[in-house]
């Protein structure tokens, strides 16, 4: 089951960088509004926050989609199954609903994280597994490694930047994208055009890249700590952007700006 792409759960909330009461009050905001998929990670420092929060908020577990991830320091054998039952635990829950790789393990070799990834999904600690910051060449590899179907690969997608290569990847392997730093950390919102397109239809810039990446056929995750910014986030199923906008939008990739470089995270790929 592709549980990213089901409709009610495209549209995830995610919790870094926020820890403590700032996420609960968060959560508690884009609970109220309808959000139902939840990102964490183990990298984050957050998930024993985060589970306290969703159990806060009262919703049954069987509504909530929640997707953590595996950081590379816990890719050894020794570790990772450990690492995973810890963040279980922490979350307050059995199972977690998606189990991704935050990165492709550092040394090179992705196999032995790809079958431990695997092997969690077996023992049931995970309903679903997939990737995150895979390159197009990784994602073919690990298509041809892990039996199962691999639910999505993570990548920053915003319209700042080209990803046609990991959008071709993602129909040739079957595994879907999902963004994170969905508007560039708020560098979209210096372009006017975005503004413009909204005006159109009544919408948020914020709200018309949104809805761009969902025509793209990616799932969204974007984070806020304001309740109006949470709630227009979630907002974004009730209009289509026609494709002379989207076009436009498209062109937009010729800027080139990434969040996530090397400097940034030493550990990320040579990107294809």
């Amino acid at each position: 089951m592709n549980i990213s792409f089901q409709k009610t759960h495209q549209r995830a909330f995610g919790t870094f960088p926020l820890k403590g009461e700032i996420l609960a009050q968060a959560i508690a905001a884009a609970a109220a509004v309808g959000y139902r998929a939840f990102d964490t990670a183990q990298m984050y420092g957050n998930e024993a926050d985060t589970g306290a929060a969703l159990k806060a908020t009262g919703m049954a577990r069987d509504e909530l989609c929640i997707t953590t991830k595996v950081q590379p320091e816990n890719y050894g054998d020794d570790r990772f199954i450990a690492s995973v039952e810890q963040s279980l635990t922490d979350l307050q829950i059995d199972q977690v609903d998606i189990l991704l790789l935050h990165w492709p393990a550092p040394e090179g070799d992705l196999v032995p994280s790809l079958r431990l990834l695997q092997q969690a999904q077996e023992l049931g600690l995970a309903r679903n597994i997939g990737i995150s910051n895979f390159t197009a060449a990784m994602m073919r590899q690990a298509r041809a490694v892990v039996d199962v179907p691999l639910v999505t690969n993570q990548v920053e997608f915003q319209p700042l930047l080209d990803q046609d290569i990991l959008l071709a990847a993602a129909v040739e392997t079957g595994i879907p994208l999902s963004s994170y730093c969905s508007v560039a950390r708020g560098e979209v919102f210096k372009y006017p055009l975005f503004g413009e397109i909204g005006a159109g239809y009544g919408k948020s810039a914020a709200q018309v890249v949104l809805r761009w990446i969902l025509q793209k056929g990616v799932a969204i995750n974007t984070m806020s700590t304001k309740p109006a910014n949470i709630a227009e986030n979630f907002e974004v199923m009730d209009f289509t952007l026609s494709s002379i906008d989207m076009a436009r939008i498209e062109a937009m990739k010729a800027v080139g700006f990434r969040v996530v470089t090397k400097e940034l995270v030493s550990i990320a790929p040579e990107w294809d």
